[in-house]
C-alpha cells in the first residue's frame, strides 16, 4: 500500500497538496475521498493531523448545500453520546453500520449490471412480469380480505352451489 498523500494546512487557511505541490481547496479533498486515495491533512506549523477537522468541515460545506444527509435530530442523538461512557461504541457502530450499508449497495450495484449485461430486455421484462403477479397477488388478497367470497376460490364457490 502506498503512502498516504500529506495535504499541509497554513495559518492563512491555505491547503497545499506535497504530492502535487499546489494550492487545493476542500472541494479537491473531497475528490480525494471520493476517488479512495489515502490522504492526511497537517498544520503545516504544529505538525499536528487535523485531517478529521477538515473532514468534518466538508461535511458542513455539503450539509448546506441542497438536501442536508443528517436531520438535525440525528445530529442532537450524537452529541448525546459524547462524553459518555458509550462514546467510542456509538462511533465504532455508525462506522461498522456504514460500512455494511456500502457493501450491499455495492453488492446490488454488481448484481444490476450483470443483469443488465446479459439480457437487458429479458431481465426488464422479467422483473415487469414478476411485478405484476406480485400486483395481482396483492389484489386477490385484498379483495379476500375486503370483499366477502371474492377472490380464485369463492367465485367458484358459487357458482357451484
Amino acid at each position: 500500500m502506498s503512502e498516504a498523500r500529506i495535504i499541509k494546512k497554513y495559518a492563512n487557511r491555505r491547503l497545499y497538496d506535497t504530492a502535487e505541490s499546489r494550492y487545493i481547496a476542500l472541494d479537491d479533498i473531497r475528490q480525494l475521498v471520493m476517488d479512495g486515495a489515502q490522504f492526511r491533512v497537517v498544520d503545516a506549523r504544529s505538525g499536528d493531523d487535523i485531517t478529521r477537522s477538515i473532514l468534518l468541515q466538508i461535511i458542513v460545506e455539503q450539509e448546506e448545500k441542497g438536501q442536508p444527509m443528517l436531520s438535525t435530530r440525528l445530529l442532537e442523538q450524537i452529541i448525546l453520546y459524547y462524553g459518555d461512557t458509550l462514546q467510542s461504541f456509538v462511533g465504532t457502530y455508525l462506522e461498522k453500520s456504514m460500512d455494511a450499508f456500502i457493501r450491499q449497495q455495492q453488492v446490488l450495484q454488481d448484481q444490476m449490471e450483470s443483469m443488465l449485461q446479459m439480457a437487458p430486455s429479458s431481465a426488464f421484462k422479467d422483473m415487469a412480469e414478476r411485478n405484476l403477479q406480485l400486483w395481482k397477488s396483492m389484489q386477490d388478497n385484498l379483495m379476500k380480505a375486503y370483499v366477502p367470497g371474492a377472490g380464485s376460490g369463492g367465485a367458484d364457490k358459487k357458482n357451484k352451489d
